[in-house]
């Protein structure tokens, strides 16, 4: 048995960032565009743009911006965008670790007698 952890932030009760948010902004950046990132994440392209579109309007922040070239349009994160990444992956981190300690010595001596 093991503790597991989904974090997220709000803003005035609303959704702005979670893992999976954190996820399909990787994946803008690693593919070049918000249609590449859908496709990575196993989602449609209209879900992917309202979630990005639910970010920046609810933060007032851009995260991403168009990258036109002469034969190929696509999106690049902002530098905002890659350090929230960032310091988002190392908070869970280090929460998830914390909870793990946690739970080691509060909960687990309790668990010991349950079926695994």
């Amino acid at each position: 048995m093991k503790p597991c952890l989904n974090l997220w932030l709000e803003n005035d009760g609303e959704v702005v960032f979670s893992i999976w948010r954190m996820k399909l902004l990787q994946a803008v950046g690693e593919t070049g565009s918000i249609s590449g990132a859908a496709a990575v994440m196993d989602t449609h392209y209209r879900t992917a743009w309202e979630k990005i579109n639910e970010m920046e309007t609810r933060l007032g922040r851009s995260w991403w911006k168009p990258r036109l070239g002469a034969a190929w349009r696509g999106a690049a994160l902002t530098p905002l965008a890659q350090n929230l990444i960032v310091a988002f992956a190392q908070f869970n981190q280090e929460m998830a670790q914390q909870m793990e300690e946690r739970f080691t010595a509060v909960l687990a001596p309790l668990l010991e007698n349950f079926p695994k």
